[in-house]
């Protein structure tokens, strides 16, 4: 592949709801482009980007891949992006490094909540995109209303270039609505220029005031010219559209068949008319120089020192490592020494590489805005910024989508800990929207990720990958003990003999709750003419510290105790340490259970963003969850922001439930907050369920 410059280089996401025909399209311009021989399909698992073989099994994208193509002299980076809400951070990455975007839209589903997630962060970013409505050939397929709805939701920016014609019920061609020429397509893609066919002529004047529309809205004197009746000409049409396209002023909306090609030339001709280069783009990544500590910006200028940030890693067990790349600053070349100011550490670039797919296409250099691929470098993570020491810049990481979903796990086949957790690591090194966390208090293994379907498909790639299995289940929750009232003069005594020097310890203690549940317990003595010798306090407290690890109740960790030692009873030669240790969590016991033990459960804060619609089903089924709403504070674009306290129990699936009954449009995010007292029918479920390991503390 040659080497382009940073003005002949375009990078463009692919964005849109899962199945509506991303890496199909990727591959119809892959194809279109010759760059690559045959089309691919993803019913056969025989598509350029979606090569792994989770995503061949599974029939969609499970993470990003890069498809670089060639067409009249620029490199286009195609960034196919998963559709599916489970896989975000690979979106996330995608975008991080995006100038531009196509939203995908399945012409025979229309518009779908992924379509408006994809409006959403392009909005967010300001980057110019442009709607693509695919599957055109299917009979079912509807154009002009995918416009209609389109124009509902976003307004006059909204500006369809294209009016789709048929033949005999076949989708044929189009009208260019922006050059008010007609085109049929030929078998290969490409078209032919004919006459405006009568058909279409209905509509045509609809969506050619729409382009209008958008046009007068970009610039006053086209405003004024507007309202006045005065026709544009084709250059000021031409020249306002660009401008307001690159601005993200004007999104035009396209159409075409993925499966066919159709459409491909005119979406790559806009690729070149309506996308920055890198160094045009209306984003640029921040970042700070760590030797001046200026803040800087990934300006895409070639004669600046190099400066690349890694936006994703590729973890192949058979190929080794991969770190995917975008130039910021100056060029990079094989076998150049960088600096990863990240880690502080150098690295030696052997080889670059440009990946389509899986396939890997060696390069000599990466010039500034361009995106390729670096093998084997050993320290390099995600989210790592390369440069040179002497002008050592690191750009912030892109902000990922936090896992709030999380499930138990364990090896399958005992003994192969070890492995687990070592795969693991390689698939949390690849996919930053999973962790995993050491539950010590629980003594379970958590994996956190997006969604259920994200985790379950993790330990598919575990088994397949690497040929270790984890059983998924639901965890475990961190209930708490505590104690409701005093109670006075327990006694705890501990006697023992057996031949010589025996064991006596008595001990008589008051126990009462605490105010602040946050401390395990306070320890106090009221010991008068030395009913218990001094030397043995530490062994009292000793024993309340051990009764608190797994309480009475449901074998739990206690909080809230306030103990105190008011009298006991000692023998010269029998009493030690250990035997007043022993009566103590006696005494502890007997005390516990008088004083109305109860169970504490955690309590989640909660925050769900959805669209008004959803507000009264989502706080329905919030008091279903035993859920308390604090409070709604309305947000831009018609969403409520629901604050709520919920149990830790009950958000168990809450991912797969809110998308459910919000069409996939909700989002929420939830921390600990404190511990309060569960209602009696969970206690006594829990009590029931750890009986038994009530009885083993107790023999």
């Amino acid at each position: 592949m040659d080497v382009y410059k940073t003005e002949q280089i375009r990078n463009v996401v692919l964005l849109g709801h899962g199945g509506s025909g991303k890496t199909t399209l990727a591959e119809a311009l892959a194809f279109h482009t010759k760059a690559i021989g045959r089309m691919g399909k993803v019913a056969d698992g025989t598509t350029v980007s979606d090569y792994d073989k989770e995503e061949i099994k599974r029939g969609f994208s499970i993470r990003a891949s890069v498809v670089p193509i060639e067409w009249e002299g620029l490199k286009i980076n195609i960034l196919d992006a998963p559709g599916y809400f489970d896989f975000v951070g690979q979106a996330e990455e995608a975008m991080s490094v995006a100038d531009a975007a196509v939203i995908v839209v399945n012409g025979k589903a229309g518009v779908e909540v992924g379509t408006k997630k994809a409006w959403d962060i392009c909005e967010r970013r300001k980057i110019p995109c442009i709607f693509f409505v695919t599957n055109m050939d299917d009979p079912n397929a509807d154009y002009v209303k995918i416009v209609e709805d389109l124009k509902q939701l976003y307004g006059k920016k909204i500006a369809p270039f294209h009016l789709p014609f048929y033949e005999n019920d076949k989708f044929t061609g189009f009208v260019n609505v922006v050059k008010m020429g007609a085109r049929k397509f030929k078998p290969d893609g490409t078209y032919e220029e004919i006459e405006i066919p009568n058909g279409v002529k209905g509509d045509l004047e609809d969506v050619r005031n729409m382009i209008l529309e958008a046009v007068a809205e970009s610039d006053e004197e086209l405003m004024e010219k507007y309202f006045n009746g005065e026709e544009f000409t084709q250059e000021e049409i031409s020249k306002a559209l660009r401008k307001s396209v690159i601005e993200h002023d004007i999104i035009p909306v396209q159409m075409g068949s993925g499966t066919l090609t159709y459409g491909c030339n005119m979406l790559l001709q806009s690729f070149q008319k309506y996308f920055p280069a890198p160094d045009k783009s209306a984003v640029f990544k921040k970042g700070v120089n760590k030797k001046t500590g200026e803040e800087v910006l990934a300006d895409k200028d070639p004669a600046k020192p190099v400066s690349a940030y890694v936006f994703k890693t590729i973890m192949d067990p058979f190929v080794g490592k991969y770190s995917l790349v975008k130039v910021c600053t100056g060029t990079l070349n094989a076998g150049d020494v960088v600096y990863n100011v990240t880690k502080e550490v150098e690295e030696k670039l052997q080889k670059l590489y440009v990946m389509r797919g899986k396939e890997l296409i060696e390069v000599k250099t990466l010039e500034s805005g361009d995106i390729g691929a670096i093998g084997k470098l050993s320290a390099t993570r995600t989210g790592d910024t390369l440069s040179t020491r002497e002008c050592p810049i690191e750009f912030h990481p892109t902000t990922m989508s936090k896992p709030q979903e999380y499930m138990r796990y364990k090896a399958k086949v005992k003994g192969e800990e070890d492995k687990v957790a070592q795969a693991l690591q390689k698939i949390l090194i690849e996919d930053l929207t999973l962790k995993t966390v050491n539950d010590e208090e629980n003594r379970q293994m958590l994996l956190y990720g997006i969604g259920m379907q994200h985790m379950e498909i993790a330990a598919s790639m575990l088994q397949e990958r690497y040929k270790v299995e984890i059983e998924l289940s639901k965890p475990k929750f961190a209930y708490r003990e505590t104690i409701t009232k005093k109670v006075e003069m327990v006694q705890g005594k501990h006697k023992k003999q057996s031949g010589g020097h025996g064991q006596y310890g008595d001990v008589k203690m008051n126990f009462e709750p605490l105010e602040d549940q946050t401390k395990a317990y306070e320890f106090s003595e009221q010991i008068f003419g030395g009913a218990v010798p001094k030397n043995y306090f530490p062994a009292v407290e000793k024993g309340i510290q051990d009764s608190l690890v797994k309480g009475p109740l449901a074998a739990y960790p206690v909080v809230g105790i306030k103990a105190t030692l008011v009298d006991g009873s000692y023998h010269p030669v029998d009493s030690n340490e250990m035997a007043f240790k022993t009566a103590s969590m006696l005494a502890f016991r007997e005390g516990f259970m008088q004083a109305k033990p109860v169970l504490l459960e955690p309590i989640e804060s909660l925050k769900i963003v959805v669209p008004d619609k959803f507000t009264g089903d989502i706080m329905g089924d919030l008091n279903k969850r035993r859920g308390r709403i604090m409070g709604m504070n309305p947000i831009a674009g018609g969403k409520q922001e629901i604050e709520a306290e919920i149990p830790s129990s009950e958000l168990y699936g809450y991912s797969t439930d809110l998308r459910s009954m919000t069409g996939g449009m909700g989002e929420y995010e939830h921390e600990f907050i404190r511990y309060e007292q569960a209602p009696s029918d969970v206690q006594q479920r829990e009590v029931e369920k750890r009986a038994s390991k009530i009885e083993a503390i107790e023999t």
